[in-house]
């Protein structure tokens, strides 16, 4: 069933921005009896599908602020840094609320649904996609969505007592007023989005708004491995009335709620213990993170332990994120293409060895001088793209490398050696550490090319001599 949002009937809303959701809040504002949607993007042709929905186009500066109940704001539109956009103060002198799309569907389906939100600065994507599968897998109606997939009012329901996993970037958190989670993640908290947040502080105190409205019967799954997040904790505990807090900590702090050790063992508050390292689409110690966090949660919607574990292990994860596309005998292959910076191959080079590591595109700031505590997992590099020959620099010396010029190429060589490796497991590993755009449209595309690449090599001949 298609959400309607009937709590809208009669009211005159505004969208502002046109991506998927801004669209999906005019389908179901319209559906729900909404007198009248005004729209407006930069893009005409984003315009014109609005209009082809029902919304009347017209610039903010023609809009009738004082009949308007909230302008429904597009995540990317800045709000305060590094200026609020116009359309933001033209709210604002009105008094009219500024909202996002979850806002809506809260509001909606508060007394209907339960709601989990997640959010981080990294793994959100994928421990939204892996709770959404537990909760599935346990016979809930979970619909996934959010800064994930599917707009949040896209999403469609079965059941009687839907739970939405909502995956929740700082850009939502910004615009959310009445949203109450039964169940809140919050993974971490690294520097990132700092122009849109002015400074770390800013960054965190939008994460924060996931726990704003939050009740002593509610339960919050906080990360704790970094400095601002044990903060984090510390000022939720001083609120009157807080969410029950489960800790969770990868190594770093045994006394958490849940930790998991450095051999992939997770330990919860109740002394039940857990292995997470015989989770194949969940190997590395950011995945042990994500999945302890979603244990935590689950649990708390009234999960059992086994039936968590028994998901998980048949969790396929997701395309693009250290996602395994297959094997070759002991050979496995791996997507990680949504790895476009060091930082991001680092946790991929981290879970592999010995690595047959594909790598190069369109270089970002630093290139790859910061990996070098991972050099002696890599057996090979094989480097494609613009950073090719830069990258080769860094290499040299350290670890063999051949310029293997574009994907296809890389994937055929590697492939040949990796499959004279006598080791248990060798990994061909596709974690570029740059941008997708001098060879690919996105990094969706590099990884499907990859997936084409795998899936074009032929067992028998794996092995055969194919470097010149």
């Amino acid at each position: 069933m298609a959400i309607e949002l009937a709590h809208l009937k009669g009211q005159t809303v505004a969208v502002f921005g046109l991506a998927r959701s801004g669209l999906a809040t005019i389908r179901a504002a319209l559906a729900g009896g909404a007198t009248t949607v005004l729209a407006w993007d930069d893009s005409e042709a984003s315009r014109d599908r609005a209009g082809a929905l029902g919304a009347r186009i017209a610039p903010p500066g023609e809009w009738p602020w004082s009949d308007l109940r909230s302008l429904v704001l597009a995540p990317g539109v800045p709000l305060t840094h590094p200026k609020p956009h116009p359309v933001v103060e033209q709210a604002r002198r009105a008094g009219v609320e500024i909202i996002c799309d979850i806002e809506l569907l809260y509001r909606e389906l508060k007394d209907a649904a339960r709601f989990v939100a997640i959010t981080g600065t990294n793994g959100k994507s994928t421990t939204t996609a892996l709770m959404g599968h537990v909760l599935q897998a346990a016979g809930m109606d979970a619909p996934v969505g959010g800064n994930i997939g599917t707009a949040a009012l896209d999403l469609s329901v079965s059941g009687d007592a839907p739970v939405f996993v909502i995956e929740m970037s700082s850009y939502q958190l910004d615009l959310i007023r009445d949203f109450r989670p039964n169940v809140a993640i919050w993974l971490n908290l690294t520097p990132d989005h700092l122009d849109r947040h002015g400074d770390l502080a800013g960054y965190r105190k939008a994460k924060q708004r996931i726990f704003a409205n939050m009740a002593p019967d509610d339960v919050a799954a906080i990360g704790i491995d970094e400095a601002e997040m044990t903060a984090v904790v510390s000022d939720l505990a001083k609120r009157p009335a807080h969410p029950e807090v489960v800790t969770v900590s990868v190594i770093r702090h045994p006394d958490a709620d849940c930790f998991v050790d450095g051999s992939g063992r997770l330990t919860l508050q109740d002394g039940a213990s857990h292995a997470l390292s015989d989770l194949p689409a969940l190997r590395g110690v950011h995945n042990w993170q994500n999945a302890a966090c979603a244990f935590a949660a689950a649990r708390a919607l009234g999960v059992d332990d086994q039936a968590i574990l028994d998901a998980m292990a048949d969790f396929p994860g997701l395309a693009h994120r250290m996602e395994i596309v297959g094997r070759r005998g002991r050979v496995v292959f791996v997507n990680d293409s949504k790895a476009t910076n060091a930082d991001a191959a680092a946790r991929a080079l981290a879970t592999f060895e010995p690595i047959y590591w594909i790598a190069g595109g369109r270089a970002k700031e630093g290139g790859i001088a910061g990996l070098g505590d991972y050099f002696g997992r890599i057996a090979k590099a094989y480097l494609i793209g613009e950073a090719a020959g830069a990258f080769s620099a860094d290499l040299s010396g350290r670890v063999p490398h051949v310029i293997a010029g574009d994907l296809q190429r890389a994937v055929t060589l590697a492939a040949a050696d990796a499959g004279r490796d006598e080791r248990p497991e060798p990994a061909v590993l596709l974690s570029p550490a740059c941008a997708s755009f001098d060879q690919f449209a996105d990094f969706e595309a590099r990884g499907e090319a990859f997936r084409a690449a795998f899936q074009s090599i032929d067992q028998d001949h794996l092995t055969e001599e194919t470097v010149p």
